[in-house]
Formats: structure tokens, C-alpha cells, sequence
């Protein structure tokens, strides 16, 4: 399955983008390259990739320009790249629509998990535009989850979400008030046992609200806080 993957490998350094191509390869997964965000974002349209590896700073466009313009288009899962590890450039870079982050230097092997967890997570997804022609349903009085059609409508409304976002809010409304722990989420989310930063959960969290608050505020109350221990769907106050 992951092994036909095929990933678009970001960064204005060659020496970056051998070296994780190196690394990538040895599972057999299909590598194209590009140096500047203006060609990665043409290619990026143009070809259906499993994954892209996105480096922030880059002459052109940078990362975070590339990721707003592609998530206009397309829901490809996207793992930025970054020297910058302060949590602004975090917040931008899920602000933009990415999935995932890891910040310069990293671990090869990091990155090769990353990308698998991403892959496990999405593989049976399709992230191409359809109609849809499913009838598995996850329904709500104000939010509507149609898993076969990869759509979540609020109160009628489609809501534009991340492939992340979807996910996180498909594990939840998967078992409505139940109680789940940041590191919880991190690994049946993300898949992550290690690497993980528990403030990925909080900001995806929080840009989940705020999608689901501009069609639906009674959707967006239903993803609740429990202070000091993680999140829940809330059923009981849709």
C-alpha cells in the first residue's frame, strides 16, 4: 500500500532534498523534486501526490503561500518543513492548511515515519473533488459526516476541512462523549508513539471551531474541552 506512494519533496537545498530522497526511496516510495514554491505549487496541481514535504522558507513562494493556494484546490496531506520552531510559525503553517510540521535539523528517520503515519491514516481516502455516493453516515442534529463522499456539512453548510481536521473530527464523533487525552489523539490520530508535540492537537482543535463556527455555531460547541485531561464530541448539546 504505501509502498506506490508518491511524494513531492520541497526545499531550496539540494543537499536537504537528496538526502531525504535517500532515505524515502529505501521504502520504495515514488520521489519528484522541486527548489522554489512556484514550481512545487504547479506541479502540485497538476499531479495527484499521496504527500507533500513543503519547506517554509524558499525564494519564489514560500511554504506557507504554496499551502494556502493548494488547499483552494486540492486536500493532498502536507508536512511542512521549517527551521523556525517557535509555535507561531507552527500556528501559521496549520493556519494555511498543513498537517503535520517538523523543524530543521530533523532525523531522516523522523521524516520516514511522519510520512508513513500520514499515509496509514489517509490511505484509503481519496482527496480528489466528487459527488458523493455514499450512504455512510455519521449525523448529528447539526453536523453530518458522510465518510464515503469525505464531506462534513454543518447545519446544511459544507465545511472546507484539512485532511487532518476530518480525520480528527471523524475519531470523535466516532464515540461522542467519550473523553479523549491529548496524547490519545496524537497516536490514533497522528500514529505518533514518539515525536509528537501535544500543542498539534490544541491547534488543530482550535482551527477546527473556528471552520465549523463560521457555518454553525451549535456544530462548533459540540467539540468540547475537559480542562486538564483532552477533548470530546458532545453529543447532548448539539
Amino acid at each position: 500500500m504505501d509502498t506506490s506512494a508518491k511524494i513531492l519533496v520541497v526545499d531550496d537545498e539540494e543537499r536537504i532534498r537528496r538526502l531525504i530522497r535517500m532515505y524515502l526511496e529505501r521504502e520504495d516510495f515514488l520521489i519528484e523534486e522541486a527548489d522554489n514554491g512556484k514550481d512545487a505549487l504547479g506541479m502540485a496541481l497538476e499531479n495527484d501526490y499521496d504527500v507533500i514535504l513543503l519547506d517554509i522558507m524558499m525564494p519564489e513562494m514560500d511554504g506557507i503561500e504554496v499551502c494556502e493556494e493548494l488547499r483552494k484546490e486540492k486536500k493532498t496531506p502536507v508536512i511542512m518543513l521549517t527551521a523556525k520552531g517557535e509555535e507561531t510559525n507552527r500556528v501559521q503553517g496549520f493556519e494555511s492548511g498543513a498537517d503535520d510540521y517538523i523543524v530543521k535539523p530533523f532525523s531522516p528517520r523522523e521524516v520516514v515515519l511522519r510520512v508513513k503515519a500520514i499515509l496509514r491514516r489517509v490511505s484509503d481516502q481519496s482527496f480528489s473533488k466528487g459527488e458523493p455516493t455514499a450512504k455512510n453516515l455519521i449525523v448529528f442534529p447539526h453536523l453530518t459526516i458522510d465518510l464515503d463522499a469525505y464531506r462534513v456539512t454543518a447545519d446544511g453548510t459544507e465545511v472546507n476541512l484539512t485532511p487532518k481536521e476530518y480525520e480528527l473530527l471523524c475519531f470523535l464523533a466516532r464515540s461522542p462523549d467519550k473523553v479523549f487525552k491529548r496524547e490519545d489523539l496524537l497516536k490514533e490520530v497522528w500514529n505518533y508513539d514518539f515525536f509528537g508535540d501535544l500543542r498539534t492537537v490544541d491547534t488543530h482543535v482550535k482551527r477546527l471551531r473556528e471552520k465549523l463556527t463560521t457555518v454553525s455555531k451549535d456544530a462548533a460547541k459540540m467539540i468540547v474541552t475537559v480542562w486538564g485531561v483532552g477533548y470530546k464530541l458532545e453529543e447532548e448539546d448539539a
